[in-house]
């Protein structure tokens, strides 16, 4: 589903009529227009960077490090987990027995075993998504943090911001930001916050899919979806079949002489920046490159075994494919429709069974796919959950909240495959070596893109500031 909402109204140089007054006015603080203007100016994104594209896969509810990448072998009974560690092609790395595909490719990502942030709620996938803590208090909501016009951008809005302000050589036919199978929290009749364009305004949220549960007790990442399930287009932008394009050039013509007669008593800024959303939404609506690429049924059934016909794995191919036709910054999630799935307190059996053999049947056929196609050395692939899960198990052999240690893998744009990053004490509860907060991700992503981290934009308050506070890209460590 497409969400079309209003935005504010800005310049060619990207800053709205609100903020240039303020920023103008703003010169009693140290901080003038010209300052403001200096700053969106003096960085080119998207020149030099390792990558063309991120995609990014958000493994929500939190996976397990220690039945994933940093497992304990030596660890008490009550902490190693049920499951073994088995070798991979990187010498000394040692992973769960359920990511066999995965270890066999291992040469072709970094694990960052030391990932942390102080929050202990799911109001953390905010954190992980934007690069910046929510302002208000995590947990406010158990698990929830508030959703508003002021927050900060998550990183897929900014990418979107960039291209369309900062790229005006670039003709896209997609949006640069992309979420994929839906919104997320969308399976539980919940709006997560960290997916949304906060400050930048509506125009710049994601472009997002709306795949949908059978009933309230369905789990379409834990089975085999159909193909009628798979259906990846629009609503309410592809035209019917009978709908020719004069007709629907017919419809958007009487819709601009309805709004001209709307402006002459409504001349609002948010009126014209309807117009603008609505302008994008006709450009989709009438976009071959966008119904095509769309049409997850243009790959071969044989692809589409590889990746697994569960929702994770045709909603990371569909993102392969969002990626191949020109998408900046597409973010697959993996949800929880069930309300813990990744979130696995209950016990390990979910975990054992679809969560950990997903995983690994997807990012494997995906790192391999990328690469057969070319793709993989100008895509950055991300995969990382909001936190991992308790070093001590609970009586059911389930793990609990926590985002003190928890690992990211990274893989493509030149990332130095077969090697890690960081580790944990003995018991993957602390990080031992380079603790990495998600600043550092996000910079890391930024910095991946060609876009300068410390580059600045415009707050609320039209006041400069830079895309990233006190994070630190990773490129000499974790790149080639």
């Amino acid at each position: 589903m497409l969400t079309i909402q209003g935005c504010r109204q800005r310049t060619c140089g990207g800053l709205n009529r609100r903020a240039l007054l303020q920023a103008a006015g703003s010169g009693l603080f140290g901080v003038n227009l010209s300052t403001v203007l200096a700053a969106e100016q003096e960085s080119r994104p998207f020149q030099n960077g390792r990558a063309r594209s991120v995609l990014f896969l958000l493994l929500f509810g939190g996976p397990s490090q220690l039945e994933t990448f940093d497992m304990k072998p030596s660890a008490p009974d009550d902490i190693r987990g049920p499951f073994r560690p088995i070798a991979s092609r990187t010498p000394g790395l040692q992973i769960c027995e359920h990511l066999s595909q995965t270890a066999q490719v291992s040469d072709k990502f970094a694990v960052v075993r030391s990932m942390t942030m102080p929050y202990n709620d799911h109001g953390c996938v905010f954190y992980i998504q934007t690069g910046r803590p929510h302002p208000a208090r995590f947990g406010a909501t158990p698990g929830e943090t508030p959703i508003g016009p002021n927050d900060p951008p998550a990183m897929g809005s900014v990418v979107e911001y960039l291209s369309r302000h900062h790229d005006p050589g670039r003709v896209a036919a997609l949006p640069d930001y992309v979420y994929l199978p839906n919104r997320l929290g969308a399976l539980q009749d919940i709006d997560r916050g960290g997916q949304y364009a906060g400050w930048l305004g509506r125009s710049y949220n994601a472009l997002a899919t709306d795949i949908r549960k059978r009933n309230k007790n369905d789990n379409p990442y834990f089975r085999k979806c159909t193909e009628e399930e798979l259906d990846f287009r629009i609503k309410g932008l592809a035209p019917k079949v009978d709908v020719s394009l004069d007709r629907l050039a017919q419809r958007s013509s009487l819709l601009e002489q309805f709004d001209q007669q709307r402006r002459l008593v409504d001349a609002s800024g948010a009126v014209e920046s309807y117009d603008v959303i609505r302008r994008r939404a006709t450009e989709l609506a009438t976009s071959e490159q966008m119904r095509l690429a769309l049409d997850i049924r243009r790959e071969s059934p044989a692809l589409r075994d590889r990746y697994g016909r569960h929702l994770f794995g045709q909603s990371v191919l569909m993102g392969r494919r969002m990626i191949e036709a020109g998408s900046r910054f597409v973010t697959v999630a993996w949800d929880t429709p069930d309300g813990y799935s990744w979130d696995s307190h209950r016990n390990s059996d979910d975990v054992k069974k679809h969560l950990i053999p997903g995983f690994d049947q997807t990012f494997s056929a995906l790192l391999c796919d990328l690469e057969d196609r070319g793709l993989l050395d100008e895509t950055l692939v991300v995969a990382v959950g909001e936190m991992g899960r308790t070093p001590r198990a609970n009586k059911q052999w389930g793990r609990d909240h926590w985002t003190v240690c928890f690992p990211a893998v990274l893989a493509g744009a030149g990332i130095r495959g077969g090697s890690t990053y960081g580790s944990s004490d003995a018991k993957a509860a602390y990080p031992d070596e380079h603790p990495t907060r998600p600043e550092d991700l996000s910079a890391t992503i930024f910095q991946a893109l060609g876009i300068d981290p410390h580059m600045r934009i415009p707050d609320p308050q039209g006041r400069p500031v830079p895309l990233v506070e006190n994070g630190r890209a990773l490129t000499s460590e974790l790149f080639g």
